[in-house]
């Protein structure tokens, strides 16, 4: 089976700081990977040229749909999120003056197919989309544990319900691939306990393949099949969790010291 996600030697510059360096991955469907680092290793980076945020120096971003290999380096994230590709941030961007349930049902918008006149004389498409788009949103709130709390402002709400939100608001695009950046930051125990599980029952239910960055090791170790370690923005390891627990270079870089 072809990956659903390729990347050859990508390379990110920034004047004379190479942030990613010849990095190549293949990341294949419904896998959760891990991937990790010391501070400054270049893992949110590479979230952002895998999302459009950045454009890569050189390297090639291959993404399968259904058969059709589309070269993603290069697009805008708008374009990138319509192929099914969605993220989280490592600082939580939520619109923090709406409501809980507007957070989510803004990101539906690509999935909308009422015109803007049928908008402006309120035709039946636009009722019956409108009613659509309500009950996905309650529905994905639930999934994370948020639908009692859908009217309040997104701003009151703990950090570790933010994190969920913003699970919640990637998955109302309806993605094939979830980038999540450090999704346990900030969490106590029982937070991360619950977006395990959540995460475990996500990838499950939509049929996701979930790419993670993540400093929490024993989250990382518990539930990721593979995983890729940067250190200076190169990669320097990929493996199952045992063989990366054990991987000398991987203890050095987090340690700064040989073995």
């Amino acid at each position: 089976m072809e990956p659903i996600l390729q990347i050859k030697n990508l390379t990110k510059n920034f004047g004379g700081l190479c942030a990613v360096s010849n990095v190549s991955m293949q990341i294949n469907q419904g896998e959760l990977i891990g991937l990790i680092g010391p501070n400054g290793a270049g893992k949110t980076t590479l979230f952002n040229l895998l999302t459009g945020v950045y454009e890569p120096s050189s390297g090639l971003i291959e993404f399968n749909e259904d058969g059709k290999k589309i070269q993603l380096g290069g697009l805008k994230p708008y374009k990138i999120t319509a192929y099914g590709i969605a993220r989280t941030f490592q600082n939580i961007r939520l619109f923090k003056t709406m409501t809980v349930l507007e957070n989510v049902k803004v990101a539906m918008h690509k999935n909308i197919r009422y015109g803007t006149l049928a908008a402006i004389l309120r035709l039946p498409s636009y009722y019956s989309e409108e009613k659509w788009v309500e009950e996905k949103a309650c529905e994905l709130l639930k999934e994370v544990g948020l639908y009692g709390k859908r009217n309040e402002q997104a701003t009151n709400l703990p950090y570790g319900e933010q994190r969920r939100l913003e699970i919640a608001r990637a998955l109302a695009i309806q993605p094939k691939i979830l980038f999540l950046d450090e999704p346990a930051a900030g969490m106590n125990p029982q937070e991360t306990a619950e977006l395990t599980n959540l995460i475990y029952r996500i990838r499950d239910k939509y049929n996701l393949t979930i790419i993670l960055i993540e400093h929490d090791m024993s989250l990382v170790m518990k539930i990721c099949e593979r995983i890729y370690v940067l250190d200076y923005g190169k990669l320097i390891a990929n493996g199952n969790p045992e063989e990366i627990r054990n991987n000398e270079f991987v203890i050095k870089a987090y340690l700064g010291e040989e073995i």
